[in-house]
């Protein structure tokens, strides 16, 4: 009878054990805050509809490098925070070689506070240009503790930090004048099947060549540029 009750038990075990297999082999972990594609080094990455990179486009570095990293991104996302620590090094180590796109993507239903905050950036951009946007971006990731922690109060006193005219920032800000921007670079971000922040696009000649899934260390991102010829 205890024989018969230990392989009655192993059978089920054995059961278990098999269906998680099964499981797994069906599902992609995904890395967090990026997405679960991944175009390795194979050179034939799936179409991808990206709109072009254009002068109304924040980039920084070389605006003539071969190589551009597209990134879309949420100013309260903790990956976005870390992530560009990491582009911000890419681009200086590898002057002229790599430039870098900013594009929006906030998630409200995560981070409700990040829509307003690119809007900001944007009222930012209005004031002085790319420079004064990409001042204001870095601020904003230098102090948030994400996962909407920084104070609304905060975009303002940004701006004052930086500054800028804060009445006219203010009045910007409360327009909302830049929401369909915001909006319109979540929807190509969605036709790029962005499906977590952050996700980046490495382009040449301004072809898709290859993703960098989510926060990336230095090291993987770097391998990837290198490997391109």
């Amino acid at each position: 009878m205890q024989n018969n009750k230990q392989m009655a038990g192993a059978i089920i075990l054995a059961g278990v054990i098999i269906a998680g297999a099964i499981l797994l082999k069906g599902n992609t972990i995904r890395p967090p805050g990026g997405q679960a594609e991944n175009f390795g080094n194979s050179g034939n990455p799936p179409e991808i509809n990206i709109r072009a990179v254009s002068e109304k486009d924040h980039i920084w570095g070389d605006k003539n490098a071969k190589v551009v990293v597209v990134e879309y991104s949420d100013t309260e996302c903790p990956f976005c925070k870390i992530f560009h620590a990491t582009m911000h090094r890419i681009v200086e180590e590898n002057k002229g070689k790599v430039a870098w796109v900013y594009r929006h993507y906030p998630i409200p239903e995560l981070h409700s506070k990040a829509p307003r905050q690119a809007e900001a950036t944007e009222c930012a951009y209005e004031q002085g240009g790319n420079d004064a946007f990409w001042k204001y971006i870095d601020r904003i990731f230098v102090i948030t503790p994400s996962n909407n922690g920084l104070p609304d109060e905060e975009l303002t006193n940004i701006a004052e930090y930086l500054g800028f005219n804060t009445s006219s920032f203010y009045t910007c800000l409360e327009s909302g004048k830049y929401k369909n921007k915001v909006e319109s670079d979540i929807a190509d971000g969605k036709q790029a099947k962005v499906n977590g922040t952050p996700s980046s696009y490495i382009l040449v000649n301004g072809k898709v060549v290859d993703l960098i899934p989510g926060a990336q260390p230095y090291e993987t991102v770097i391998e990837k540029l290198n490997a391109i010829k």
